[in-house]
């Protein structure tokens, strides 16, 4: 998925362009840094309500391709300074990180490798 397809599907104000064509095939959502850093593979796409600027200093750690904000948060200017230096393309969007995983996974965009899988319940 390339920025414009994602920015039409979730209905997304692009707030930090990116500096080349950014193709999303992979994304990890989450709002703890931690979880980030533990399971998500580099040049993933990042779905998260954290608007703080460690969100973009987790995403240079792991050359995170796009930031996409849900709930409708707006990050400051100095996060956005931050992204725009980077590079790393910022998008808001009105949408609950539920439906935005949804729409993206509807599209083919995929979890990361390092994602956990659910475990199935054993039949009794």
């Amino acid at each position: 998925m390339r920025l414009p397809e994602l920015l039409e599907l979730t209905e997304g104000q692009l707030l930090v362009d990116a500096k080349e064509d950014v193709f999303m095939d992979r994304a990890y959502a989450a709002d703890l840094l931690s979880d980030v850093l533990a399971l998500t593979d580099e040049q993933t796409t990042l779905i998260t309500g954290t608007i703080s600027p460690q969100v973009i200093r987790v995403a240079e750690i792991l050359s995170i391709v796009a930031i996409i904000f849900v709930g409708g948060k707006q990050p400051s200017n100095t996060v956005l300074d931050y992204a725009r230096r980077l590079g790393i393309p910022i998008i808001s969007t009105q949408k609950t990180m539920f439906e935005t995983c949804g729409l993206m996974y509807a599209e083919g965009v995929r979890p990361c490798k390092n994602t956990p899988m659910p475990q199935k319940k054993a039949s009794a």
